[in-house]
């Protein structure tokens, strides 16, 4: 009996697997092929699924996607890295941004398929990131900036078709104040400490952090005369096996000295959560003299410990339709589509009443007691009293109804997972369509982290020897379901995804939060709405076994403060099970999934009702007549209330 013949897939896949081991001088690489790549944690290298049909750019950009993560494990120090990476939550991300641009360097300037696999994969990535010159401008990508015009600087690679406008926009501010200093990347992109020492120049010249004094000076590495003369500078003297070798040997060498102190700092941080932030804790929040909740305290000891990331070289922010084909799309939302037919008729009943009342609210009102317009019949029984009064006019005219856009950001951890996501993408899916018939832009994002247990960014971590309270360790994924341009009928599909196995893992609400704040204060629009929907407070075991036990949902509480304080952005919540109340000042607790589709529809309402009524008020304050032509005069008090419509108008 023949064997079965062997699928075309399985030789590209050899051949990727070989050449990323030995671009990576590490035979024991184990490549994996999986919908949840690209991923790197430590010699595991997972990466996409090739498509059945596989064209050339589809092979060069998983070549490129290989590359990328050999060059790193070949060329990347990650605790020289981490020594000399700054805290500033500015200057971080590009920081890493120029780390991985010297990496992929030396391999484009030494091979040139591995330059063209490079290019194929920023060609695609770049591709799906339409440039949206408001949001850049109100939010400056800095890291992809810089990061592009070293790059250019090291290869003579121009940026990517699509992020050239992007730069454009940023090169000259760029280039004025920290052009020399990247000129000297060229020539030092081979050494990373000499690379870091100036990357880290570049970011005083952008004024991207005001801690980079403070960081390590690695000049003082290489003389190996480090200026505080304690053991671990001679330790490194007394090594010297590279490198790589002598930044990591101190940091495992000063790990169990800083172990107890990590411990006195922990228990110091909780004891002051306990002592100045007794309301935000894990208990429900004391109510006092009142129903009003804790607020979170923005100033004194409620910012005593800073949050901060110990890398974000692995987070991600990502379409629905990059983290699996279009075929298993289509898959996933007939089967959302079958799960929840019942529903979706609860669904559509409540957000048509919605609709009507967002019609209505657009509708035009009237206005009465005019000299001139279309006559008022209700009135007419005056003349007959009276035949010497006046006839009565009224007037149609448009209320005032601000353009708005409304982001809905759904929990993606594993505690949705079965029913509850289910009702929330169906929930989401129902209530874009319906805002988009009345004119109300709605994007639909999800949040999650790439990885159980901290994925690479625990390994970059460990590699780094365990520093001590190293803020989040895991790897964010940010998912955009719809963006608010997109129709709705393009994005449908793509809110299948939440039923995929294995997406739903870990939740870190207060990043998420302001990642879909970010993206709405790039809009236009003059009102701003963020609903959320969360099942429960943010968790994710790494980060919280290394840091204090309230981190992120201290975090989660400065985060809604600066929002619902200082942003124009009307921030609204849903918990399923979960008191969501004691978090956001405006939020409703529901305890039954079934009644998110509720939730949902009169929460909107009520905002919009408020928007009516505040419209209303202030027209009616515009419009009131002066207190002196209220007399029996009916002809003069219609008159001069006519002017003042005028002028109004």
């Amino acid at each position: 009996m023949a064997k079965n013949p062997e699928s075309p897939i399985e030789p590209f896949k050899r051949a990727l697997a070989n050449a990323a081991r030995s671009l990576a001088e590490m035979p024991d690489l184990e490549i994996v092929y999986s919908g949840e790549g690209p991923l790197l944690a430590g010699k595991r290298a997972v990466l996409p699924h090739p498509p059945r049909d596989l064209t050339p750019a589809d092979a060069a950009r998983i070549r490129g996607l290989a590359d990328q993560m050999a060059l790193r494990i070949a060329h990347h120090d990650i605790a020289a890295h981490a020594k000399a990476r700054p805290a500033s939550a500015l200057g971080a991300p590009v920081y890493d941004a120029l780390e991985q641009a010297r990496i992929e360097a030396i391999g484009a300037n030494a091979l040139g398929g591995v330059k063209d696999n490079l290019r194929a994969v920023h060609e695609h990535a770049w591709a799906k990131k339409p440039l949206n010159q408001l949001e850049a401008l109100a939010n400056p990508p800095m890291a992809e900036v810089v990061a592009m015009i070293a790059r250019e600087r090291m290869t003579g690679e121009p940026p990517p078709v699509m992020a050239r406008p992007l730069v454009d926009l940023f090169r000259a501010e760029v280039e004025s104040k920290a052009g020399p200093d990247l000129d000297k990347l060229a020539d030092a992109f081979h050494d990373q400490k000499t690379f870091a020492r100036i990357a880290r120049t570049i970011l005083r010249d952008l004024s991207l952090g005001d801690d980079l004094s403070d960081a390590p000076d690695q000049a003082d590495d290489e003389n190996e005369e480090g200026e505080d003369g304690e053991s671990d500078a001679s330790e490194d003297g007394e090594e010297g096996d590279g490198e790589g070798q002598s930044p990591q040997q101190t940091s495992m060498d000063e790990s169990e000295a800083s172990h107890r102190e990590s411990e006195d700092a922990d228990s110091q941080a909780m004891q002051a959560d306990d002592d100045s932030e007794a309301e935000d804790s894990d208990e429900p929040p004391e109510m006092g003299d009142g129903e009003q909740p804790a607020r979170p305290d923005l100033k004194g000891e409620g910012k005593q410990a800073t949050y901060k990331v110990f890398t974000t070289a692995h987070d991600e922010v990502v379409a629905a339709e990059e983290l699996c084909d279009a075929e298993e799309l289509t898959r996933l939302r007939a089967y959302l589509d079958q799960q929840l037919a019942s529903l979706s008729s609860v669904v559509s009943r409540l957000a048509n009443k919605l609709q009507r009342k967002l019609m209505a609210q657009q509708n035009r009102s009237w206005t009465f007691d005019l000299e001139e317009g279309i006559l008022d019949v209700a009135r007419l029984t005056r003349v007959i009293v009276d035949p010497t009064a006046s006839l009565a006019f009224k007037e149609e005219e448009d209320t005032e109804f601000r353009d708005t856009v409304v982001t809905i950001l759904i929990d993606n951890s594993g505690s949705m997972r079965g029913r509850p996501i289910m009702v929330a993408a169906v929930c989401a899916d129902i209530l874009a369509r319906t805002l988009e018939r009345c004119g109300v832009k709605t994007e639909i994002l999800g949040f999650t982290t790439r990885a159980w247990k901290g994925g690479a960014s625990r390994e970059d971590w460990l590699k780094a020897g365990k520093p001590a309270q190293p803020g989040r360790l895991n790897d964010l994924r940010h998912i955009i379901y719809k963006s608010a341009d997109a129709p709705w009928r393009r994005a449908r599909r793509n809110l299948g995804l939440m039923m995929r196995e294995g997406l739903l893992k870990e939740n870190i609400d207060g990043e998420a939060l302001m990642w879909a704040h970010q993206r709405l204060m790039g809009r236009a629009e003059a009102r701003r709405i963020l609903m959320v929907i969360s099942d429960g407070a943010p968790v994710d075991d790494s980060t919280l076994s290394v840091n204090s036990g309230h981190y992120l949902e201290r975090h989660l509480r400065e985060v809604i403060g600066e929002i619902e304080g200082k942003s124009p952005v009307q921030l609204i919540a849903i918990g399923i099970g979960h008191d969501v109340t004691r978090y956001y000042r405006r939020a409703v607790t529901i305890v039954d999934v079934e009644q998110l589709a509720g939730a949902i529809v009169d929460q909107l309402a009520e905002l919009f009702d408020e928007e009516v009524r505040r419209v209303t008020r202030k027209n009616a304050n515009l419009l009131q007549p002066p207190p002196s032509t209220q007399g029996p005069q009916g002809p003069a008090r219609r008159s001069t209330f006519k002017e003042v419509r005028r002028a109004v108008a």
